[in-house]
């Protein structure tokens, strides 16, 4: 063994099956000793007065760091719990016990990578060894057919590339045992943190929410068998993709897919023996394509680093945007008077998670009908989205604001033509706005344009019961 025992530093990567860092940490060590660290600097609140990691980005995180747990205790080992710099405990931790190296997963920004470094610098000196494994991506970092500074600035090009000339590795078994340090050498393990820790309380289950997603990667597998094999409904998934309501018109894998608690290469290998025992079609190769985009905006990420942070992103463009705190909290709650906007991001709110259609949708109507900074937007989604991937996140707001890898130029979304095409009969805007539920059909979308007295009649005042539209909006003749 090239170690006595070595600390395995869970991250992004809460998961035991096709765990690199946890299976080469187990080959190459006598004893085992799985860490996670909670890391005050993400609980921070930011610049515009919310949490850097929000409620229900919180409760999933705190479901899936339990979920590990679990898993560890079944084969034999557990979870070491820290708070605090994970640069210093962690270390710490490895001095106390003896641990000669450390194992972790390769990030790809910036505030991870500095602690990356300290960690590595600091754990020199003692004469302990570092040594990370990238893992987060279908296609792996040393695979790719062009140095990270080379990778393509159009998804098309980079998508043909790889799958041109990249082979996907095979997934890692989870272990069958761990060979764990046990209580003479640590007597406590720890207990988790729970959301009072952190100044939050346990969200309540909207009434209105049909999310069921719990954080962990027994429930992610669960989802993987249940979406696959039991409602069989990946041979629909291009079809349904787009829809609003209701956990299955998508995968929902993306909460996972975040945290780690699945690997893109346990989705890519399901889906291959889906298609080999059920059905290949379109389908399943979307879901694959979407796979590619995550890591498209992962060596992104890698290539142009801060950059995909700043107001003028990778296309170094000059800042005219506008900073409204008054404009942009109504954005926040659901009040712009703009019915497809205000349902998608109550539905933020409420739940932590939004279709992709209301992500493009209510993203389009903060940068292109109120022009305000589009990074406002992209940390608040950051605060509350349970399936937030920093990569995926920044890369897309960028695009949406015109600052990162889209060819096109003035990305607009008509709100009301996308709302006739995605939700016309307006089921998805009395979910969530039951203020405007007495209106019938597609003008649901549109109450500007019915009567006062045809309003009156439903109990509905324009600027009282519901919000008068913040800017005028487009009609559906209008393009896009």
């Amino acid at each position: 063994m090239k170690y006595s025992r070595v600390i395995v530093w869970f991250r992004n990567d809460l998961r035991v099956l096709d765990q690199e860092t946890l299976y080469k940490a187990i080959q190459q060590s006598q004893e085992v000793v799985p860490v996670y660290c909670f890391d005050p600097r993400m609980f921070e609140k930011t610049e515009l007065g919310f949490p850097k990691t929000g409620i229900h980005r919180m409760d999933f995180l705190l479901e899936s760091v339990k979920s590990l747990r679990e898993s560890l205790q079944k084969l034999g080992a557990d979870l070491v719990i820290l708070k605090g710099k994970p640069e210093e405990k962690v270390l710490e931790l490895a001095e106390e016990i003896g641990c000669k190296a450390i194992f972790y997963s390769k990030e790809a920004t910036s505030e991870e990578l500095t602690v990356d470094k300290s960690l590595e610098k600091a754990a020199f000196t003692k004469g302990i060894a570092c040594e990370s494994f990238w893992q987060s991506t279908l296609y792996h970092i040393d695979d790719l057919p062009f140095p990270i500074k080379q990778t393509p600035e159009v998804f098309t090009q980079f998508r043909k590339e790889v799958e041109k000339q990249c082979k996907i590795r095979s997934t890692f078994p989870a272990p069958k045992k761990i060979n764990y340090s046990g209580e003479a050498v640590i007597p406590n393990p720890g207990e988790l943190p729970n959301l009072q820790t952190y100044g939050l309380e346990k969200p309540k289950q909207d009434a209105k929410s049909w999310l069921e997603i719990k954080g962990g990667e027994v429930s992610a597998l669960g989802r993987l068998q249940s979406y696959f094999w039991e409602k069989d409904l990946l041979k629909v998934y291009k079809e349904t993709r787009n829809g609003l309501i209701g956990m299955d018109y998508s995968s929902k894998f993306s909460p996972w897919l975040a945290l780690g608690c699945i690997s893109p290469r346990t989705v890519y290998e399901e889906v291959k023996r889906y298609e080999q025992e059920r059905k290949k079609n379109d389908s399943t190769y979307w879901l694959i394509f979407e796979l590619i985009w995550r890591d498209y905006f992962r060596f992104i990420a890698k290539k142009h680093g801060d950059k995909i942070f700043h107001i003028n992103g990778i296309r170094n463009q000059e800042d005219s945007w506008r900073r409204d705190k008054a404009q942009f909290q109504r954005w926040v709650e659901g009040l712009t008077g703009v019915p497809f906007v205000d349902a998608n991001m109550r539905e933020l709110k409420a739940t932590g998670f939004m279709s992709n259609r209301g992500r493009q949708n209510v993203a389009s109507f903060l940068v292109n009908d109120l022009g305000i900074d589009w990074t406002w937007g992209a940390a608040y989604f950051e605060s509350q989205l349970i399936d937030y991937d920093v990569c995926s996140n920044w890369g897309n707001w960028m695009y949406v604001g015109g600052v990162g890898n889209d060819p096109r130029e003035n990305r607009y979304f008509n709100i009301l033509r996308q709302a006739k095409n995605y939700d016309r009969n307006g089921d998805y805007i009395r979910l969530w706005l039951p203020e405007l539920k007495p209106i019938k059909g597609f003008d649901i979308h549109q109450p500007w344009e019915l009567s006062t007295v045809q309003l009156r009649a439903l109990k509905i005042q324009l600027g009282h019961t519901y919000p008068q539209p913040m800017v005028k909006i487009p009609s559906l003749e209008k393009a896009y």
